[in-house]
């Protein structure tokens, strides 16, 4: 339910306006130099405060509970946790009888009959992303000579990210991006066929990420209007060099050892400004509805940091577990 990986497992939890939010990991290997700083520049690309992103704003000071001795990782179970600071959890009373229309309020309320936290979205808040981002920090520890990157390359149907922004401020209502991320360095053999291709371990921890809704690797979509002949990536030499790259430098779910490349879609922040119609489950009908509280504008401004960290943990567990 929370967990992740095999070897390399990550267990989240917390909700957005409880006292903390964290991450353990199992299955990290020890010796690994670590320090809460070394954290801290990813954490800040993660942050807010920039045009588009929420008001919200908290310290996100990583503090380790365990698993960590001497600024060595211990091999024992390593937790992290980031205290919640900045709540305004009355800015959500109404979401206990009204549900915003396009977020998990609805969905959480129905499965867990009522009993779930509903302030800030709870559990199923981007605020915990934070402990994903903190995961992938460890995680890109682990994958040595491996690079990952990943970047905001449209954002409202708009390749000028700026100009999307203003947009979005002037209408007063939220927008979603693509992130494209590469991989540089990975060698030939990652991943598995089947259930565990590499496509698809990415695609499961990806999707952890609230509010992505889509996934291609290479040319995506696009391969189904190609030919055999445009779509084949021509191989030059014994490592397996490629001419092209529209496979996103997976063969038969396994990495082939060319830059691994892959897109995501991210949707527009549910919690829009403007006013929308939803259902009340007090009165029984459909009522108009205004969001209140401090949201994105622009969630897909933050989402990068986070897909390199998702990628990062789900790499480090299949490279574990081929040694």
């Amino acid at each position: 339910m929370n967990t992740f990986g095999n070897i390399f497992r990550v267990s989240i939890f917390g909700e957005s306006h409880g006292r903390w939010v964290g991450i353990t990991i199992d299955g990290c290997p020890a010796g690994i130099d670590i320090t809460e700083n070394d954290l801290l520049p990813d954490l800040e690309r993660r942050k807010a405060g920039a045009t588009g992103t929420t008001p919200r704003k908290e310290d996100d000071k990583p503090i380790f509970v365990s698993g960590v001795f001497n600024n060595k990782t211990t091999g024992a179970p390593l937790t992290i946790v980031f205290e919640n600071n900045n709540t305004r959890s009355a800015d959500y009373d109404a979401i206990k009888e009204i549900s915003r229309p396009g977020h998990a309020d609805f969905v959480l309320n129905k499965k867990f009959n009522g009993f779930n936290d509903h302030r800030g979205g709870g559990h199923s808040s981007g605020r915990l992303t934070v402990a994903l981002v903190a995961a992938g920090v460890i995680a890109k520890k682990i994958l040595k000579g491996i690079s990952i990157e990943a970047s905001l390359t449209e954002a409202g149907g708009n390749t000028n990210i700026e100009a999307a922004i203003e947009k979005a401020v002037a209408d007063q209502d939220s927008i979603g991006g693509i992130v494209s991320c590469s991989v540089k360095g990975l060698p030939v053999g990652v991943g598995e066929p089947f259930f565990n291709s590499l496509e698809s371990v990415i695609s499961h921890a990806v999707f952890s990420i609230p509010a992505i809704k889509g996934i291609e690797f290479g040319s995506g979509f696009a391969a189904a209007r190609m030919k055999g002949s445009e779509h084949n990536d021509a191989i030059l030499d014994e490592q397996g060099t490629t001419k092209t790259n529209h496979a996103g430098g997976i063969n038969g779910g396994i990495s082939n050892g060319n830059e691994l490349y892959f897109r995501i879609a991210v949707k527009p922040t549910s919690s829009t400004p403007k006013e929308q119609h939803t259902w009340n489950n007090t009165t029984k009908s459909v009522v108009p509805f205004i969001v209140k509280g401090r949201h994105d504008l622009c969630i897909a401004l933050r989402v990068p940091v986070v897909v390199e960290a998702v990628t990062a943990i789900a790499l480090a567990d299949l490279v574990i577990q081929i040694g």
